[in-house]
Parts: C-alpha cells; structure tokens; sequence
C-alpha cells in the first residue's frame, strides 16, 4: 500500500477467498482503513453461495487490469492462490469437459478414504499441480484427479499449454527467513481466533453453507467446524490450523521457486517500511529502463 500510495497504485487481490463477502475473519481481509488508503479489488465482491473458479477470476481480472491501466494507474497483484495465480499470469488452460461419473465416484472415494489418501494419489499422477496445493483442498484434489482419469493427462499439462495472458507481469516473491515466518503465521492465527473466526465459521454453518464443500474447505475453517459439531476441541484445532498454514506457506514457496520469471525479494517485518519499497524500486527500474 505504501508502494501503491506513492505511485497511484491500485491492488488487485489474487486470494481465492478474500473473493468472498461472507469469509472475514480467517481470510485476514484488508482493514476497512486499509481499503480506503488505497482501491482494492475483488475482496468482499462474491457470495460463498456463487463459487468462483479460476478461469472466472483470470477473465474478470484481466478485464480490471485494462481499467486501472487506462486509469493510467499501476495495478499490483497481490495473492496468495497459486491457481489464481496461474490462472492470470500465466493464462487460461483449455480443459476438455470431464465425466460426471468420475467426479461422483471420487467424491464417494473422498468420504471414504479422506483427503491425506486422495492427495497421495495426486502426488503420483500429477506432482506438479499436487505441489501447487494445500493437502487439505479437497476440491482442488479431486479435479486433479477427475481431469487426469477423464482424460488420460495430468491438469497441469494443460496449464502448460494455456492461452497467453492479456497482459505482461513482472512477477515478485516477498521471502522471509523461515523462523519468522511461522512465528507471524502462529501469531495471526491467535489473532483470527481472538477476532472470532469460530463464530464466523458458525454463522456460516447456521446460514446452510456445507463445510465439506468449496469454499469452506478452506484452512481456519476446515479445521473448526468439527468443533461446532463436537467432534473435535478448539485447542486442537487452533494447533492444526497453525501446522497446515505453515505447510501451505512452504509449498507456496517450493512452487514459486519453480517459476524462471520470479523476482526474489528478502524482506525484514520489523524493518521501516520505506527500506522495503526502496528495494521494490530496484527491482523494478529494470522495467523502466525497457
């Protein structure tokens, strides 16, 4: 926002789930003093009732990027979503349709077996999108899986075929040394939990939404809705929320290192904020000299 402040910048969420208006509190949305410092787009702009796919959010981001840029203002992605991701900067995959029958059979496969299980299947037919997801996304694991028994090919080859993107992105990784990582991702859980993300994960069961479904299964909340059924007790669950946020984080890590167009950039939490953009700076005159 600094950055953004300074250069007419507006931010362009990329977070898969900062999308919804009804997922507050364990998606660690912008303050509202922070959405008024600067614009920010598709945070809080759909229902957990109309679930967005990647592809819808690459053609609607595309289309947001052109306004800001006529604006004559600098967007700045910002996320989060590794599919998101992929989805805007790389450009969309052309997925052949896929069987229903497959789907529901891996869906009872699901209930079955669990998720550890059907993401270890992944893991063997497609390494490269299972390393771009949290073990606990089912939903994503299982359409992993349903394009690759469909069609005979791993979900991520057709990502690597995909239609080019609408726009040119300089891509940049904000890395921090790994201790201070999860000790600020602890800290933020405790801070999720003391701002009531258990009561928000029950408002959301009270309205209907299914937590065995998309977008609910998503870390923070799948970890506590056993809770709301007695099937689980909060201290646990506080504890695995803060062990699966940090194996997401690293595989976030593991597949940004896998990009060749990624920037790296180290950064200090505790540092001034100024030293930050600075350094933003540097890494992107090479931009301004092309």
């Amino acid at each position: 926002m600094a950055w953004a402040e300074r250069e007419s910048g507006e931010v362009v969420s990329c977070d898969s789930r900062q999308l919804y208006a009804e997922m507050e509190v364990g998606t660690a949305k912008p303050t509202g003093d922070e959405l008024k410092r600067v614009p920010h787009h598709f945070v809080g702009e759909a229902s957990v009732a109309d679930p967005w796919s990647a592809g819808r959010f690459a053609r609607a981001a595309e289309k947001r990027l052109t306004e800001i840029l006529d604006r004559d203002h600098a967007p700045i992605v910002v996320g989060g979503s590794t599919l998101y991701i992929q989805a805007l900067v790389d450009g969309l995959a052309d997925i052949p349709p896929t069987d229903p029958g497959v789907r529901q059979a891996l869906n009872d496969k699901l209930t079955q077996v669990g998720a550890q299980v059907m993401y270890e299947a992944l893991l063997r037919v497609d390494p490269v999108f299972a390393a771009s997801l949290d073990e606990t996304k089912s939903q994503r694991i299982l359409r992993g899986l349903e394009v690759y028994a469909s069609t005979g090919r791993p979900l991520s080859s057709y990502f690597e075929a995909a239609t080019p993107p609408s726009h040119r992105f300089h891509v940049i990784v904000l890395n921090m040394d790994r201790e201070t990582l999860y000790r600020r991702i602890d800290a933020r859980v405790d801070q999720m939990m003391a701002d009531g993300l258990l009561a928000e994960v029950h408002r959301l069961m009270e309205a209907g939404f299914d937590p065995n479904e998309n977008p609910l299964r998503t870390i923070g909340y799948a970890e506590l809705a056993p809770c709301l059924l007695g099937e689980r007790e909060v201290p646990e669950a506080v504890a695995l929320i803060k062990r699966n946020s940090r194996r997401y984080a690293k595989r976030q890590l593991t597949w940004l290192r896998g990009r060749a167009d990624a920037d790296w950039m180290e950064v200090d939490p505790e540092a001034p904020i100024e030293q930050a953009v600075e350094t933003l700076d540097g890494i992107l005159s090479g931009d301004q000299a092309e």
